[in-house]
């Protein structure tokens, strides 16, 4: 597999991974748009968390962090999904694409085996952002991450969150060393949207364990 060089290139094969093929509303399910995970996972690299690592993307959907990291020389990189569509066509696109060191496992991120040796966590969790009741969702992953020990993880939640992750991430035993600043898009996927888009202001955490 030729080594990708340059972010552009990054970006316009991350662009070959489709969205989730039934999107569902239980579990918040937005895809990362190529040209955000295509930048983070630059970023990563450049800080020296993939390259010849062992990655992890937890709640990985279709894969796009997964394939991302393998595409930039991952030693190997594992997505892991509750959602049994999400990964048959992340199996499929990491088949089309010749991605050979990665793979793909159905999983509550709750009930993954803990015995792997990881050195980064990628995690773009839902948020609970549409009921009161599943607020603190990206809080699990996080969690999550910590069980499983990493040296660093990257991980998604509201910005609007900011001042209270700082605390939770601090009070848990992990250093932030930056915070990544993007404007996702919402497209409208489910009945409850009265947008067709909408931005919402998200930040990427990346920890020191």
């Amino acid at each position: 597999m030729k080594k990708i060089t340059r972010k552009k290139h990054l970006e316009m094969r991350l662009q070959n991974i489709p969205s989730h093929p039934k999107p569902k509303v239980g579990l918040e399910q937005y895809t990362t748009p190529s040209i955000i995970a295509s930048d983070l996972i630059w970023n990563a690299f450049g800080l020296g968390d993939i390259e010849y690592k062992d990655i992890l993307d937890l709640g990985c959907g279709t894969g796009i962090f997964a394939i991302g990291c393998a595409l930039m020389g991952a030693n190997s990189s594992i997505g892991v999904d509750i959602d049994e569509d999400s990964i048959d066509l992340a199996n499929e696109v990491s088949g089309k694409l010749k991605v050979d060191n990665v793979d793909f496992i159905v999983s509550d991120i709750c009930d993954f085996n803990e015995g792997l040796n990881v050195n980064t966590v990628f995690q773009n969790p839902p948020f609970g952002s549409q009921k009161k009741a599943d607020k603190g969702q990206d809080l699990k992953f996080v969690k999550k991450a910590i069980e499983l020990n990493p040296d660093v993880l990257y991980s998604f939640h509201m910005a609007s969150t900011e001042d209270f992750l700082v605390k939770f991430y601090g009070d848990n035993g992990l250093q932030i060393t930056h915070l990544f600043r993007y404007e996702f898009p919402i497209p409208k996927i489910y009945e409850f949207h009265n947008k067709e888009k909408q931005m919402v202001d998200v930040i990427v955490v990346r920890a020191l364990f």
